[in-house]
């Protein structure tokens, strides 16, 4: 019966947790922008790489 407490009370210290951690990312603005990473892909980059050709 005292793991079972133990078990509900870990659970209920991982829960709280990750709330804490998804309240923060929401309060930061990491879900604002969910536009543009879906289409970053069709874009192409501006970068030439240099290679040298002996």
């Amino acid at each position: 019966m005292y793991a079972i407490f133990v078990l509900i009370v870990v659970s209920l210290v991982v829960a709280v947790g990750f709330l804490l951690a998804f309240l923060w990312a929401v309060r930061d603005n990491q879900y604002e922008d969910d536009y543009t990473p879906s289409v970053r892909i069709l874009f192409d980059d501006n970068k030439q790489e240099t290679s040298s050709d002996n």
